[in-house]
């Protein structure tokens, strides 16, 4: 084929005099004159200028919306509104036609419930490409971050035949026949016919994987998809989701909140500067979705506010037990404006608390720590009160949690007895012992839900509505 030049590189002016040919999907034709063509590289299109008097009338039938068409001819300064170039098209050919009549995406406004439903052409939209070439910015300033820190890369295993977070809510993966399964004399079902000859799952988290290649190569990192069969049919879960999990052997706590509060800052700054576009046209879309909310609902920053605001201040840090006296002091729970009143310590904080933390009290992103163990998983790391762990987890303003770590527990005793004490079998976990048997050292390491990430920096209010296609309860389309 021609070789073709993409829109975005034309959009500047510099190419203006050159004859360029430039390929994409048609997202308007006017009086049989001007083409609107997007080719994904940008948000904006280019216009083509179709001299129609001397262009087949049957080819121009063609040039319908999402139609794929390639043209040729000199980009020149537009004398039109809307655009500072536009190209004179001398050749104009038809790669792909599109009936517009059965074409779902007409050039008008569709509800973000619908688009889902047609999840395959959703990327044709604006708001769309604009949220997953933000996406794609956001794992490529990931990556950065931590190889310019010298981390390592590791890929951790999607089956596993271990539960990380003891949570139990896990797909499994099996080829035993489903109306037959082999079972054992006790009746039960006979794992050690199946493919891996144990019962396996699909992992919920590459923590404990990436654990065990921090404490040989010091600083690691896995992102990778991650499951849960969690029946919730929220705007904040999906059951397939993507993760990103360092581990860093001879840190502490305090390296650990350091580590997570440079990578936020890192990959927010990463997207203002090279998403420009796309930012404006988000926050111009909440802006006009936000109107047709109540004054109370609305949001107190716009899009790029709200980064900024991440961006610029530095995090508050704070004990969960402070917290937990500022909340229950405070005017919202006094009054009972809390759905989940604040009344003793030992509560597990739920999202309105987070946002009060950083939306009205500290007006800035806010890091908790010390948790009660009750509430945290086995691997933190026990303080000396007995009671607390070196955990932490990072709020934002319109989201609450964004990152969960800790410092991991190295001391093999205590270990064993916090997994005894939850109910987490020992001889199934006898590998990740040995890394405390041989060679153990202070470590630590902390979780970002991708998604979440990519939804606080589009300003989206949907988690299913940032990934591609995304999995929940009774849909697992395209």
């Amino acid at each position: 084929m021609a070789k073709r030049t993409k829109i975005k590189a034309l959009l500047d002016g510099s190419k203006v005099g050159e004859t360029v040919t430039v390929m994409g999907w048609v997202r308007t034709f006017r009086n049989n004159q001007f083409i609107a063509l997007n080719d994904g590289s940008s948000l904006s299109n280019l216009q083509i200028v179709v001299d129609f008097e001397n262009e087949d009338p049957a080819k121009l039938k063609r040039i319908t919306t999402s139609a794929s068409i390639s043209a040729t001819g000199k980009l020149v300064a537009s004398q039109g509104r809307g655009q500072t170039v536009e190209l004179i098209a001398e050749q104009l050919e038809i790669l792909g036609d599109s009936d517009a009549e059965k074409y779902p995406l007409q050039p008008k406004k569709h509800s973000l419930e619908f688009l889902r439903e047609i999840a395959h052409l959703r990327f044709r939209t604006n708001t769309f490409s604009a949220i997953f070439r933000i996406r794609h910015h956001l794992a490529i300033a990931i990556h950065q971050y931590f190889h310019e820190k010298g981390f390592y890369y590791i890929h951790s295993p999607i089956i596993t035949g271990s539960d990380a977070e003891g949570a139990g809510e896990m797909f499994r993966v099996t080829t035993l026949p489903f109306e037959n399964p082999p079972k054992t004399e006790n009746g039960e079902i006979n794992f050690k016919k199946d493919f891996f000859g144990k019962s396996t799952n699909l992992t919920v988290s590459g923590q404990l994987e990436a654990e065990l290649a921090a404490l040989a190569m010091g600083e690691v990192y896995t992102f990778g998809p991650t499951f849960r069969a969690e029946n919730s049919n929220t705007s904040r879960h999906l059951a397939e989701f993507w993760m990103i999990e360092p581990e860093v052997a001879f840190n502490d706590l305090d390296d650990n909140m350091d580590l997570a509060e440079g990578l936020l800052k890192y990959t927010i700054k990463h997207v203002i500067e090279h998403c420009a576009e796309e930012l404006a046209f988000l926050e111009t879309r909440l802006l006009e979705e936000e109107k047709q909310k109540p004054q109370h609902e609305r949001s107190e920053m716009a899009l790029r506010e709200k980064l900024m605001f991440c961006l610029e201040n530095e995090f508050q840090r704070l004990t969960y037990t402070e917290a937990i006296d500022i909340l229950k002091n405070s005017n919202p729970n006094k009054k009972g404006k809390f759905q989940y009143p604040i009344e003793a310590w030992g509560a597990d904080l739920q999202s309105e608390h987070e946002r009060y933390l950083v939306e009205k009290h500290f007006k800035k992103p806010v890091i908790l720590t010390d948790y009660p163990k009750q509430i945290k998983a086995f691997y933190m790391k026990l303080n000396d009160d007995n009671n607390t762990v070196r955990a932490m987890d990072i709020l934002f303003p319109g989201i609450g949690e964004i990152v969960g770590g800790s410092q991991r527990e190295e001391r093999l005793d205590v270990l064993m007895a916090r997994m005894e004490e939850m109910h987490i079998p020992l001889e199934e976990m006898q590998w990740f012992l040995d890394t405390r048997r041989f060679g153990t050292v202070p470590h630590a390491g902390f979780g970002l839900g991708f998604e979440r990430l990519v939804l606080f920096v589009t300003g989206m209010g949907n988690i299913r509505d940032v990934i591609p296609f995304p999995r929940f309860p009774g849909s697992a389309e395209f």
